[in-house]
């Protein structure tokens, strides 16, 4: 552990104030099974989506013969099992183990790692992040005070390009492709990093080499100062005021443990770039060095069918590296086909029901599992949003253009459907929120986290239950 740092600002949205947590966070994991209204579920943490075609073929098995023959895919780019029997831990845990999904028992729920999905495919990439998600991952799992972070504690890694850096990390490392401090020099990939924490502004830049031990040691950080405040936050924003972490007291963190840090008072990439998330999630052929190519496609509302998934995972093992990664747009991304291969095989996805357009009216359109599978929705979400796409309008009824700062629901938005006040999988950043209502659904457009519109009542198109 890092020795305990003095109090600092708190970093949090204005006028939010933080939850006093008197318990442990209680998110699903592999091995702790959540109890829903359609039996138990399991979520299986991919580090930066990672997937080899045996694992893959282990998940398909698992929700063939445990579950309900279906993959959900989350907004940190893992994957879920629902439909589970009541004593089908013990095998679960077998099938997840043998397939080395498992590395550490103890580390299974706070493996939560977000990468840039395309980096090093395209042509655009500046460093592959996905060597420091690696190391990152094999750092936590064999660090014993790293167990006391939440389930819900979340690293980025950006590969500079801006499509997961505003995704909500408690971590976050933006890859640069020269610099670093200069007693470190780059020596990682694509040269160093710029470290932020929680929505500190400032950074801290990083030589290449050190960026997976510098994330561990910021969280690090906030376990020290979470367990000084004694709130039992979860998270860097729900540090309270005086115990909060900003970028200078990690600083004083990573310098103890031998790390260089260089601190930027103003990180020019703190910024949401909008077109980068509409870059890296849209679907279709990517282009690669080599004459190489990946296909990145959607699941419809992050659900896939054992059969889909069987499909993604042979054109991985015939055509492709023998890998997978899931996006946190719940979709999924087959690297390094040949390109005389790629339109066939994305033609073979589109009729096996996966989204392969940016054009289609599914991209960016995502939902909470609504009824049957979770008791305290009002109703089934999926299928009213299935309508509406039907109908074609990606939400229950329009808002006023000066509502909208892309001048409408069809310049790039997403749109989200919530069941409950919960909204369980939103996007982040500027999004548009269908809330179902008793009276019901409720339009709005959050341009942030703490500061939603005022809610814009429209008729829902089934009624809600």
């Amino acid at each position: 552990m890092l020795a305990a740092m003095p109090p600092s600002p708190s970093i949090r949205p204005q006028g939010a104030e933080p939850p006093i947590r008197d318990r442990g966070d209680a998110c699903p994991g592999a091995l702790r099974l959540h109890s829903a209204a359609d039996g138990h579920l399991a979520r299986v943490r991919l580090p930066a989506g990672n997937l080899t075609v045996r694992q893959a073929t282990a998940l398909a098995d698992a929700a063939d013969l445990l579950g309900d023959g279906h993959l959900s895919l989350t907004s940190r780019g893992n994957a879920e099992l629902r439909g589970l029997a009541d004593d089908c831990g013990a095998r679960l845990a077998g099938l997840l183990r043998d397939a080395g999904l498992l590395p550490s028992e103890r580390h299974e729920r706070i493996r939560n790692i977000l990468a840039s999905p395309l980096a090093g495919l395209d042509h655009h990439t500046p460093a592959d992040v996905r060597l420091w998600a690696r190391e990152l991952d094999t750092l936590l799992c064999t660090n014993e005070s790293a167990t006391a972070l939440s389930g819900r504690f979340l690293f980025v890694l950006d590969d500079g390009r801006g499509d997961v850096a505003a995704l909500g990390g408690d971590v976050t490392l933006v890859a640069e492709s020269g610099g670093g401090p200069a007693s470190g020099g780059p020596a990682g990939p694509g040269g160093g990093a710029l470290l932020r924490v929680g929505d500190d502004p400032a950074a801290l830049r990083i030589a290449g080499a050190d960026v997976p031990r510098a994330a561990l040691a910021a969280a690090a950080c906030f376990l020290t100062s979470a367990g000084a405040s004694g709130s039992g936050a979860w998270r860097v924003r729900e540090l309270p005021d005086g115990y909060g972490l900003a970028a200078h007291a990690v600083a004083d963190g990573l310098r103890a443990a031998g790390i260089a840090a260089e601190y930027v008072a103003d990180d020019p990439r703190a910024a949401v770039i909008e077109s980068a998330y509409a870059d890296s999630s849209a679907p279709g052929i990517i282009e690669g060095p080599d004459d190489r190519r990946a296909l990145s496609v959607l699941a419809p509302l992050g659900r896939l069918t054992v059969a889909q998934w069987r499909l993604l995972t042979a054109i991985a093992a015939d055509d492709g590296s023998g890998e997978l990664r899931l996006t946190p747009w719940r979709g999924i991304v087959i690297p390094k086909l040949p390109a005389t291969a790629a339109a066939h095989r994305l033609r073979e996805l589109a009729a096996a029901g996966l989204i392969t357009d940016p054009a289609s009216p599914w991209h960016r359109i995502s939902a909470c599992t609504g009824r049957p599978g979770c008791a305290k929705s009002r109703t089934d979400v999926r299928a009213d949003a299935a309508a509406a796409v039907a109908q074609g309008t990606p939400a229950p009824g329009e808002l006023p253009v000066k509502d909208l700062p892309l001048q409408g629901l069809h310049k790039g938005l997403p749109v989200h459907w919530s069941g409950c006040e919960r909204r369980c999988g939103h996007p982040h950043g500027t999004w548009v929120d269908v809330l179902a209502t008793a009276e019901g659904y409720r339009t709005s457009v959050v341009r942030d986290e703490a500061h939603p519109t005022a809610p814009a009542p429209v008729p829902a198109p089934h009624p809600t239950s």
